[in-house]
């Protein structure tokens, strides 16, 4: 399909009249219009979009053939029913390592009621639920719409297990390394969120002075902590050397949680500003002017996150116009989407996560894969983890392993059928249109509790 037939299928899909509007971007034309890939399937472009904090319980409860539990038990050993709650509910459950621990309780299962959780000051009064059930709850299949749909119509996991065992800031260097060492040569893994030394969040080698981050050791210290700056290998120096394109789409270019190639050292002294595409929106013109790298992140901007406590609601339908500007591109018949999301959020999952050492592995959170050769309607009980991910991109383009987490992780092939024909593209629906977030201005705003 050609760029103007594009864009007109997605905006019509999006309720709007007419295009994007404005320029095309700078590097349009360049290394990656005109870069010929020999692949192992069809698939020349892997886009991974990263969402934010949920569990499968918390956001698929009673999704067609997954495994959801509606109840689970406390620390009393009490039966606790999950409770319905919005999408922006205002409120944040603690997803720090020991919050892990203390609801994974050995596996029992049973510490959710333990955790600490934080109401917003402005939150009306029936806005929070009592301390010890806000974890107990799930998202009403209708305020997720979107998701479901692509969940159904494609294929929906729901054995994949975030690797590490805490927030949001290690959680993206799994997604980028398989692993969140600090160095090619040590054991020590980042395993919270950095703070600046006036207290604020932060992350990567942009980092002000001073700021550090909490690491743990094998037998699950955390006395100790460091610069957030990595040096070890990525799977965007892999890219790199092999002369396949990506690009990382993140909100603002300051130190952040949710920037993975800025705390890896060999990325951000090597090819950084022409990577990293700031803001997310420009995901949209990049698709629709025909300049989509080989491998790509996307990550959201906090509005359109689905972190609790700081979303407006509209992360299905973020997730849905990049899902949507794909799908009505040239690049639907090449190209796979995993939309996942980063960590648990605290919330309630009943399944308990294989432990393989001191942070690995995590709780349940969703995946979905979308593709024209992803198994339609199907639920994927395979275990995964993000290694997995890494894994299929690695196999895909022929890149070496990264010796972390990929080599023990399956490669996702039970989600593909790429013997059967390939499936025609099907919008989805969602409340905000792509020109909404077009529309949107950039934002500082830092994510996470």
């Amino acid at each position: 399909m050609k760029n103007g037939a594009a864009l007109l299928a997605l905006t019509a899909v999006a309720g709007c009249a007419g295009g994007f509007g404005g320029e095309p971007p700078a590097h349009v034309g360049g290394s990656l219009a005109a870069q010929h890939l020999v692949t192992k399937s069809p698939i020349t472009h892997v886009v991974i979009i990263v969402q934010e904090n949920r569990s499968v319980d918390n956001l698929f409860n009673g999704f067609p053939g997954a495994s959801t539990a509606q109840s689970g038990l406390n620390s009393q050993g009490q039966t606790v029913q999950l409770q319905q709650v919005s999408l922006t509910a205002p409120y944040d459950v603690s997803h720090q390592h020991p919050s892990f621990m203390t609801e994974y309780d050995n596996g029992n299962m049973n510490g959710f009621d333990l955790v600490h959780s934080q109401c917003q000051n402005n939150a009306p009064p029936k806005g929070c639920p009592p301390q010890n059930v806000r974890a107990y709850a799930y998202v009403p299949e209708s305020q997720v719409q979107p998701y479901w749909d692509m969940a159904q119509e494609y294929t929906f996991a729901d054995e994949m297990f975030q690797t590490n065992q805490g927030p949001s800031f290690p959680a993206h260097q799994y997604l980028v390394s398989g692993t969140s060492t600090i160095n090619y040569a040590s054991t020590l893994r980042a395993s919270e969120n950095p703070t600046t030394p006036k207290g604020a969040f932060t992350g990567g080698c942009n980092s002000p002075s001073g700021s550090t981050v909490p690491v743990i050791d094998a037998r699950g210290n955390e006395n100790r902590s460091v610069y957030p700056c990595f040096n070890r290998i990525s799977l965007m120096q892999e890219a790199d050397e092999s002369y396949v394109t990506w690009r990382y789409y993140q909100g603002y270019y300051d130190g952040g949680l949710w920037h993975g190639p800025d705390a890896v050292r060999p990325i951000y002294n090597s090819g950084y500003e022409q990577n990293v595409i700031v803001p997310p929106k420009q995901v949209l013109s990049d698709i629709s002017y025909g300049d989509l790298a080989s491998i790509v992140w996307v990550t959201p901007t906090t509005k359109s996150s689905d972190h609790p406590g700081q979303n407006d609601g509209s992360g299905p339908s973020w997730v849905a116009s990049v899902v949507n500007a794909i799908g009505a591109s040239q690049y639907w018949d090449s190209t796979a989407i995993f939309v996942v999301w980063d960590d648990w959020g605290g919330f309630y999952d009943h399944v308990a996560p294989q432990i393989m050492n001191s942070y690995e592995l995590g709780f349940r959170v969703p995946l979905i894969v979308i593709s024209p050769y992803a198994r339609q309607g199907y639920v994927s009980h395979v275990p995964h983890e993000f290694g997995s991910i890494l894994k299929f991109t690695e196999e895909t383009f022929g890149l070496p392993t990264l010796g972390t987490t990929d080599e023990r992780a399956d490669d996702l092939s039970d989600c593909f059928d790429f013997g059967s024909p390939k499936h025609a593209f099907k919008p989805i629906r969602a409340k905000f249109s792509a020109q909404y977030f077009l529309r949107q201005s950039a934002t500082l705003q830092p994510p996470d509790d």
